[in-house]
């Protein structure tokens, strides 16, 4: 039976892990846009000359623009532990603070800084303590899944520090609020913000927020959902460490997931939804003129930023065929309501169910996009010439990460990105009103 057919018979998702290596960026690529989240933090990446090259040419920013991060680069002498770890750290935060006195320090572990057992953790309290500025650990390095988990490991460590010691006072009788996690650009905060506000749900505060001095102070019992699929860990801490109570949502990605995703919240604080699903028409049929041009087109996900299972039930929703969601990792518990609406957008389009394959090996996969000939292949970029040189359309799946694709209004961005390829492919340029 070969793999059209085998899609064919699928009537329940279909979960499959391989043994892959790992074909992403470092997780230390989240500096790229956490630093410009919070405007008013630095972040210190220690790391190798390695860590510094690829810093340097995935951010495109040259050392003279002074941009709010920087390399402690570890030398012979710091991993032969001829050095003092906290004098040098000291050395350098002191500069840190002189120079562009941020009211946070982010300290971004590296794979060096696991191999050699630098105690980050033990160093940043005592730092802490005799300069004045909060310290954060995150150890966002290339032992993880995805480049993405980078900001997870980020938020988590946040989580597990941010007001604590206020918090712990915390009134019993306080009302819970809503916190919303995950870092996306003050647009979107702002529409997801009011896109909330209109039905009666208020915002507590987001984390991140604009400003770590701006940051949601966490209490017992209130309520956190997640925008980002990414953020199982930061979840997780939430929960645990800080005792909230996580809404178990689809993500806001695609006009269907940003409907269920409101309305999943509303029903929390059983507040009515009326209007919503007009609202969500209105913005199908803004949609119409890509929604045309991408019905029965097929798709095929290699998986490298855990973006796959929201972009595949969305564009499926558009009328693609999904073959394969390839993703690094899977946490089905923090997706399990985007993967209920997986199958639910499956069974009313009357389509099959995609396999969902876990640490894809990218050899077998090469053979599968061989026998399914889709007409698009979204993959990192180190697959995206090569399979261009067979023949097969391609999209970086790192664009999704970088451009706006949340709430009603960006669905256009995503199926912009989907479109061009195809478009290029057909060799005819069309005019897309707004």
């Amino acid at each position: 039976m070969d793999s059209k057919q085998q899609l064919l018979n699928t009537n329940s998702l279909n979960f499959e892990c391989e043994t892959g290596n790992y074909h992403t960026f470092c997780p230390i690529s989240c500096v790229a846009w956490l630093y410009q989240k919070i405007e008013d933090s630095f972040f210190l990446v220690i790391g190798t000359k390695t860590c510094g090259y690829f810093l340097q040419n995935a951010l495109g920013v040259m050392i003279f623009a002074e941009p709010r991060y920087a390399m402690a680069e570890l030398e012979e002498a710091d991993i032969s532990a001829h050095l003092n770890d906290y004098m040098e750290l000291k050395r350098l935060c002191s500069i840190i603070k002189k120079d562009r006195n941020p009211s946070v320090i982010f300290w971004i572990g590296t794979c060096t800084t696991e191999i050699i057992k630098m105690d980050l953790e033990g160093i940043a309290p005592k730092l802490e303590a005799e300069l004045g500025v909060p310290i954060v650990v995150a150890r966002a390095n290339g032992l993880d899944y995805a480049f993405t988990q980078g900001e997870d490991t980020v938020l988590a460590s946040l989580v597990q520090s941010y007001g604590l010691k206020t918090t712990s006072q915390t009134i019993s009788n306080k009302s819970s609020k809503l916190i919303l996690f995950g870092s996306v650009p003050n647009t979107v905060v702002h529409e997801l913000t009011n896109e909330l506000n209109f039905f009666g749900v208020e915002v507590g505060g987001w984390l991140p927020a604009k400003r770590y001095t701006e940051f949601p102070l966490l209490n017992e019992k209130d309520f956190v959902c997640g925008v980002n699929p990414y953020l199982s860990r930061t979840a997780t801490a939430l929960m645990r460490r800080r005792k909230c109570q996580l809404i178990g949502a689809p993500f806001p990605i695609g006009p269907d997931g940003t409907r269920a995703w409101i309305e999943k919240i509303c029903s929390i604080f059983n507040k009515p939804v009326n209007g919503l699903k007009e609202k969500e028409n209105r913005i199908w049929k803004a949609l119409q003129v890509y929604t045309d041009l991408l019905k029965g087109k097929s798709v095929f996900f290699m998986g490298d930023n855990l973006l796959e299972i929201s972009l595949a039930r969305f564009l499926i929703r558009c009328g693609m065929v999904v073959f394969e969601i390839g993703i690094p990792y899977m946490d089905k518990r923090y997706q399990g309501a985007e993967l209920l609406l997986l199958e639910k957008t499956c069974e009313e389009k009357g389509v099959f169910l995609p396999i969902i394959v876990e640490k894809p090996d990218n050899y077998n996969q090469i053979d599968r996009i061989k026998d399914l000939e889709p007409d698009l292949v979204i993959t990192g970029m180190a697959h995206a010439n090569p399979l261009e040189a067979r023949g097969i359309n391609t999209k970086w799946s790192v664009e999704f990460t970088f451009s706006q694709i949340h709430g009603f209004t960006n669905a256009k961005n995503i199926l912009d990105l989907i479109s061009k390829p195809l478009l290029r492919n057909l060799n005819k340029d069309i005019y897309f009103s707004h």
